[in-house]
């Protein structure tokens, strides 16, 4: 991770509270587990920044599976869940 997203990225008392509403929301599915922390990580980076998925740091994976992992989320209802 480069150091200039190390301040972007969210604590672990806030992981605590986001990772609740992650982990409900989960399916297995049988692949390798993503590291949701990161990956939410990077779509509150998408969303602070207005920047197009395509520009996403590297630091966060690749734009193409955050951007499919958010879409799942959206499609479970989770940023409802959360508000």
């Amino acid at each position: 991770m480069e150091a200039s997203l190390a301040r972007d990225l969210m604590s672990d008392e806030e992981w605590k509270f986001f990772g609740r509403f992650i982990l409900t929301v989960r399916a297995p599915n049988g692949r390798k587990p993503t590291n949701h922390h990161l990956v939410l990580d990077g779509i509150f980076w998408i969303a602070r920044t207005g920047s197009p998925w395509r520009d996403l740091p590297e630091g966060f994976g690749k734009w193409s599976s955050v951007y499919r992992q958010f879409r799942r989320w959206t499609l479970a209802g989770l940023w409802e869940q959360i508000m």
